[in-house]
């Protein structure tokens, strides 16, 4: 039997759907799904099955074992024990085993650690590898009729990031954590790439609160001839105050048009998506750059669109660009890709600077109708089928007028266009400019000064990182990589190390880089992690190998860690002293005490009075998620506002903790004074169920939130015929209102 490996089950049930042409038989190999057909079976795997981790005798966080850490052997533990078992079993029937895990680094390493597994088994099977950027029937019968060898080098590359990341996590982890006494489920989480990420955003939040303003003034006069329109002194900005009111006072009533220059000015197309720059964009409509990647990692299983984790911003000629238009001459798409085609042989899409050879840019390679996908799925897919299109479109034509006028011997402008043609921007309407249209004047025409102006203003502090310019950031700076950016910035809002987007560092992210940049830089500077990447990308093309870079790696860390136990004491008190200004909710109301967050014997939280034991002063504090004290202050208690991060979705907001728990209190003293409610009055509480679907959800025998949050969905949606994604929004809240009570 020839065994195909994928890296996810739903991609595993596509191909074979592809190859057997809708032959393939389910079967049950150890409880994994498999597909058979002819003398083929394709089994799905879930990513990684097995991994690294340090021997059991360091499982205890101490610093006696810290330094040991480093050089520690590291031990391989299954992580996916049930696609072990079945790797295992279809080994000893295997002839043939045909990698088919996603063309990348980390997919090429999931499919050695597959072939590692099989050939414990059966040491002389025999492999070979197919690549693919779509799961198309084209591309998959094409890419699976000329196979190929697995890269070890590429995988190689992912299996020294792997064993580098663990060891730096654990070592600056555990020693940030034992310093500042943050144990437990409050550990202090400090990363290769994490660090040096968050300390760009701390150094901008310092560059903020430490800006000062600088005055300036602008002179404008409105003047009128058919119509009133504004026109700007030609110095800006004008720093002495003197100097403007000197020109002010100049000023009279009439004005004459001294010159007025017209051109016209090309705005080139965008170039193809690259993962950056479509996480870029997909932030600027809304989308976090986790969730554009989860949503395109869907379209790309689902056949819709190509590999979404690519440099490339330069499209092969293999592509197929008027056949791959031409798909869309069917679809709501058709009126764009009819204009397209209409160019015929002038189809030259832009290019990037970047060009590789692994994947193409990110584009659609079939038609998804409007009711295939739920409404993310479609923007997303639309914001992708829209960049492809404008990529081969004409440049925006813009008509731009500059008009010179005379007041009494001082210059003003007056700048205008208008969009002459739409070009690329009728195609790809995300990034709207608007017309700024000027009156008809001619040279010498004479104008009335209906008033003048002179504005005070101040110069604006740097403005904080978006995710998708945070992303760019990273990409210039060489920390992370296409795959991972997105994952490092989820990782700092869910350890509470920023807040909101733009992002902002709370009181946990400056104590931890203050300290980390006082007694060891290294650690906070991108040039260290640029280093290990560039290693990296040395070993996939064979210039380097696994063993050396990881031995580097180690050297560096060891460095570090050095001058991190040289200055234990300072880091310690550093850190404390840092992050007890994180846990300060207010003053007391009774003896004006700080309020502190607390954590009882039993290990529930709470805020607690400073003044303990002579203030007895409590309030409670949801028992699960993560706490994010903010810098919004409630008028009326002088505490600070405070959000819950439950891991589903975006901060819930408790707001002031005084105030909720007065809230709390009155609901519950109503409840006692009107009796218990209805069963279904818990129900009726979540935005989207009525009076008719509580009857519905009791009648499948639901009875209160606690059993809405705990059935499955797709259990519930058999049972009552509503739509499972309904279910599942009607979970989300669910478990929210559970937390916040």
């Amino acid at each position: 039997m020839d065994y195909i490996i994928t890296e996810k089950h739903n991609t595993a049930k596509r191909i074979a759907n592809i190859l057997s042409r809708g032959r393939a038989k389910v079967k049950k190999v150890s409880g994994v799904d498999t597909y058979e057909f002819d003398d083929k079976a394709i089994l799905g795997l879930s990513g990684h099955v097995v991994g690294v981790d340090f021997p059991e005798k360091y499982s205890r966080w101490s610093f006696y074992t810290l330094e040991n850490l480093i050089d520690s052997k590291l031990v391989q533990i299954p992580t996916q024990k049930k696609f072990i078992t079945a790797l295992k079993k279809i080994a000893k029937d295997a002839n043939l085993v045909t990698i088919a895990t996603d063309f990348d680094r980390e997919g090429e390493f999931i499919g050695l650690e597959a072939l590692r597994i099989i050939r414990e088994v059966n040491p002389d099977v025999k492999v070979n590898r197919v690549r693919y950027s779509s799961i198309t029937k084209s591309e998959i019968e094409e890419s699976f009729s000329l196979p190929t060898d697995l890269d070890y080098n590429l995988a190689s590359a992912s299996e020294a990031r792997q064993i580098i990341d663990l060891i730096w996590g654990a070592v600056l982890t555990r020693y940030v954590s034992l310093s500042s006494g943050r144990l437990g489920k409050s550990f202090l989480s400090v990363g290769r790439v994490q660090s040096p990420t968050l300390s760009l955003l701390v150094k901008r939040e310092r560059e903020i609160q430490s800006f000062v303003p600088k005055k300036y003034w602008e002179i404008s006069a409105e003047l009128k001839n058919n119509v009133v329109f504004t026109v700007k002194h030609e110095k800006g900005q004008l720093w002495d105050k003197k100097e403007a009111e000197e020109i002010l006072s100049k000023l009279g009533k009439d004005a004459k048009v001294s010159d007025i220059v017209k051109r016209t000015k090309k705005e080139k197309p965008p170039t193809p998506f690259n993962t950056t720059e479509f996480i870029r964009q997909a932030s600027s409509i809304g989308y976090s750059p986790a969730n554009a990647m989860r949503i395109a990692e869907w379209l790309y299983t689902n056949g819709f669109t190509s590999y979404p984790r690519t440099d490339n911003t330069v499209y092969p000629k293999s592509i197929g660009f008027s056949e791959t238009i031409g798909m869309f001459l069917k679809s709501e798409f058709k009126e764009y890709a009819s204009a397209l085609l209409e160019k015929g042989k002038e189809l030259n899409p832009t290019r990037g600077k970047k060009q590789t050879t692994d994947h193409p840019p990110i584009y659609p390679v079939s038609v998804a109708n409007r009711g295939d996908l739920d409404a993310d799925q479609w923007t997303i897919y639309e914001l992708i089928v829209r960049r492809f299109f404008s990529t081969f479109a004409d440049n925006t034509i813009w008509e731009v007028i500059r008009i010179m006028v005379d007041i009494n011997g001082e210059a003003f402008k007056a700048t205008g266009s208008r969009m002459v043609e739409q070009g690329w921007r009728w195609f790809y309407p995300y990034s709207s400019i608007k017309d700024f249209i000027l009156p008809d004047v001619k040279v010498g025409e004479e104008l009335i000064v209906k008033k003048v102006n002179m504005d005070e203003k101040e110069t604006q502090p740097p403005t904080r990182y978006g995710q998708g310019r945070l992303i760019k950031v990273m990409e210039d700076l060489g920390l992370g990589t296409k795959s991972t950016r997105h994952e490092i910035i989820s990782k700092l809002y869910s350890r509470a190390y920023v807040q909101g987007n733009p992002l902002k560092p709370t009181n946990k992210a400056h104590a931890i880089i203050d300290s980390l940049e006082a007694h060891a830089e290294m650690i906070t500077k991108p040039d260290m992690t640029s280093l290990l990447e560039n290693d990296m990308e040395e070993i996939t093309k064979g210039n380097i190998s696994e063993d050396d870079v990881i031995k580097e790696s180690r050297a560096i860390l060891k460095e570090i860690y050095n001058k991190l136990e040289s200055n234990r004491v300072e880091i310690s008190k550093s850190l404390k002293d840092g992050l007890r200004a994180d846990d300060i909710i207010g003053k007391c109301p009774d003896c004006s005490s700080d309020l502190l967050v607390r954590r009882s014997r039993k290990g529930s939280r709470f805020i607690g009075c400073s003044g303990y034991p002579k203030c007895t002063f409590t309030l409670p504090l949801p028992k699960n998620g993560q706490l994010i004290i903010t810098n919004e202050k409630c008028e009326e208690h002088e505490m600070s506002h405070v959000q819950l991060l439950t891991g589903k979705g975006r901060p819930l907001n408790i707001g002031c903790p005084h105030c909720n728990y007065i809230n709390w209190k009155n609901t519950k003293d109503e409840e006692k004074k009107n009796g218990p409610d209805k069963p279904n009055d818990g129900l009726t509480s979540i935005k989207g169920i009525g009076e008719k679907t509580a009857e519905k959800l009791k009648g499948a025998g639901l009875s209160s939130i606690d059993d809405l949050i705990h059935i499955d969905s797709k259990t519930l949606a058999e049972k009552t015929s509503i739509n499972e994604n309904k279910i599942k929004g009607w979970q989300k809240i669910a478990s929210e209102v559970e937390v916040a009570n």
